[in-house]
């Protein structure tokens, strides 16, 4: 996967014409690197990562509209690119928080030991 995320770099360049440079990263991750970013750990960051995308494309609610989205090639990349960073930063934060309720079981357990 690293070797993927290092891929990332270049994906806002424009060197390969029209932006393909996103859609290009895209298609390069494996099923497996896109199973793995898409199913987050907790129930709290499935619910921050629906509400940002809820943000992102509005709230009308389709059993009552007939909501139609559409856009350009460009806002479409920007608004994946959006979403990608927004679901890295979400994943960072909740492996951090793993790690410290990790730390703080730790410390628990040696205080009772005490």
């Amino acid at each position: 996967m690293s070797k993927e995320l290092g891929r990332s770099q270049n994906f806002f360049s424009s060197e390969n014409g029209a932006g393909d440079a996103l859609w290009e990263y895209v298609q390069s991750l494996s099923s497996e690197t896109i199973s793995q970013l898409s199913k987050p750990d907790s129930i709290e960051v499935f619910q921050v990562m629906e509400q940002n995308i809820i943000g992102l494309l509005g709230s009308l609610p389709s059993e009552h509209f007939n909501v139609t989205i559409s856009t350009n090639r460009d806002h479409l990349g920007k608004l994946l690119a959006s979403a990608m960073m927004s679901g890295y930063f979400l994943r960072n934060a909740e492996q951090r928080l793993n790690f410290e309720q990790s730390l703080q079981a730790i410390d628990n357990n040696l205080q009772d030991d005490k």
